[in-house]
C-alpha cells in the first residue's frame, strides 16, 4: 500500500508532531506510515479520513488486484 500522508500533511503545513497530536497517536506512528513501514488501523485511517475531508481511498494507494480464478 502506497501512502499519499506525508504530503497530505505538508499541504496542510503541519508537522509530524502536530498530526500526532490531532489524531491521537505518536510522532513515530505517523512517521512508520509516511515511510509505508506501518499500515494503519481502520479507526486511524478513517480518523485521517475525517480530519483531511477526503476519502480514505485517496489518502492510502492499494495496488493489489484480484487474481482472476483459473477455470
Amino acid at each position: 500500500m502506497e501512502s499519499r500522508l506525508r504530503e497530505i500533511r505538508e499541504a496542510k503545513g503541519w508537522s509530524q508532531g502536530e498530526l500526532a497530536r490531532k489524531l491521537g497517536v505518536s510522532r513515530q506512528t505517523i512517521n512508520a506510515v509516511e515511510t509505508d513501514k506501518y499500515d494503519p488501523s481502520l479507526p486511524l485511517a478513517l480518523r485521517m479520513s475525517k480530519l483531511f475531508g477526503m476519502p480514505v481511498s485517496d489518502i492510502f494507494i492499494d495496488h493489489w488486484q484480484p487474481q482472476e480464478d483459473a477455470e
